[in-house]
């Protein structure tokens, strides 16, 4: 009886059951904690990078206001919503994707953008990243796993046909991005290792085509300027060139917050954006990017351990490939900025300047938190 009661009173104030106001509005504490604090930590290091420029850091407030209000508003909706939507949301994509290469808004040598009259600049590329995976869950949690032959192809052109389109607008960063995370869902659906390697091989064999006959001149000059930034020091190479020199001036504990001089003196480009890791290294040294590191490593395990626990095919893929896909984002952007990777233009998520990736990213976390909410509900 004592049970019943309580279970009677926790129906009618939401608030004051054992899950409280976390349950509520279907949020995943631990995440959500961890988000916080990397957005605030962003923020700090923001300061600096924008050159104490304070209209800088409230536009990035305002973004992250947004982007938080659509992480709550993904975190609302049942996972069986975002699987019936899935193909309807991918042929949309596919559709904005075909619009942008016919119609689109160009600037610096990219056509990226839909300009709709009445409506801000909308970037389709940036919906594939969740669309993508979405669809890619969506048809192989409809078949027996793990998938067979003609399953995984199918998986891999729901892929890298976004992937394809997107590398012609050009945006090489954003279409890697897409790319892993469709390939990643395959990955997760348990393919054999026979498959694995077959993939590598065709990786492989297409490398040296993508070179030939797909990738453009300044695309190739990234990658020659990663084997040998001193080959033009004062053009393609000085962004690794600087960026490595602040990193490895920034010794085990920094030269304080807002004392570095690479990006204070202009030395260091994009210093807010995408090379932003450079700043925390130089002003915080090892010290501050370990805690980075480990701020990230948490929220990657936590967002795994979502995907382990979820409670179907369809939400254990989608979670599975949305952990990897922020893996990537971070695995890129610090690989690049240290001279580890070529520059692709990816940035460092919820630290770098930037609203877009920003959205995307914690949209995706609102999936998240669908799936770990949710599941709570129903095993209740």
């Amino acid at each position: 009886m004592a049970t019943g009661s309580t279970f009677n009173q926790s129906l009618r104030h939401p608030l004051s059951g054992p899950r409280g106001i976390w349950s509520f509005l279907h949020i995943d504490p631990v995440l959500m904690l961890l988000l916080l604090a990397l957005i605030a930590g962003g923020l700090i290091v923001l300061y600096s990078g924008a050159d104490q420029n304070m209209a800088v850091v409230k536009a990035q407030c305002v973004r992250m206001g947004v982007a938080l209000v659509v992480m709550l508003v993904f975190a609302q909706l049942d996972p069986s919503v975002f699987r019936r939507w899935a193909p309807w949301l991918f042929a949309a994509g596919v559709a904005g994707l075909a619009a942008v290469l016919l119609v689109g808004v160009g600037a610096k040598g990219a056509q990226r953008w839909l300009a709709i009259p009445g409506l801000p600049r909308f970037q389709p590329s940036e919906l594939m990243k969740l669309v993508v995976p979405m669809m890619a869950a969506w048809y192989l949690s409809r078949h027996y796993l793990p998938p067979r032959l003609r399953h995984v192809a199918v998986a891999l052109v729901i892929a890298l046909v976004p992937m394809a389109m997107i590398i012609l607008q050009p945006d090489l960063g954003t279409s890697l991005l897409v790319g892993a995370a469709g390939i990643f869902v395959v990955f997760f659906a348990g393919i054999s290792w026979r498959l694995i390697g077959a993939f590598f091989a065709m990786v492989s064999v297409a490398a040296p085509l993508m070179w030939f006959f797909v990738m453009r001149e300044y695309q190739k000059q990234r990658v020659l300027t990663l084997l040998d930034p001193q080959s033009d020091p004062l053009g393609a190479g000085w962004n690794i060139i600087q960026s490595k020199t602040a990193i490895g001036s920034g010794g085990m504990d920094g030269k304080g917050w807002l004392q570095g001089t690479q990006s204070h003196l202009e030395f260091l480009p994009e210093s807010h954006t995408d090379f932003i890791v450079a700043v925390l290294a130089e002003e915080f040294g090892f010290v501050g990017m370990l805690a980075l590191l480990v701020l990230y490593l948490l929220i990657i395990l936590r967002c795994l351990y979502i995907a382990a626990t979820a409670q179907d095919s369809f939400s254990r893929l989608l979670a599975g490939a949305l952990t990897m896909t922020f893996f990537i984002y971070v695995f890129v952007n610090v690989g690049m900025v240290s001279g580890l990777l070529p520059v692709v233009g990816v940035p460092l998520p919820l630290v770098s300047y930037g609203g877009t990736s920003s959205v995307t990213l914690m949209a995706a976390f609102g999936v998240l938190m669908s799936i770990q909410t949710h599941r709570r509900m129903i095993s209740a």
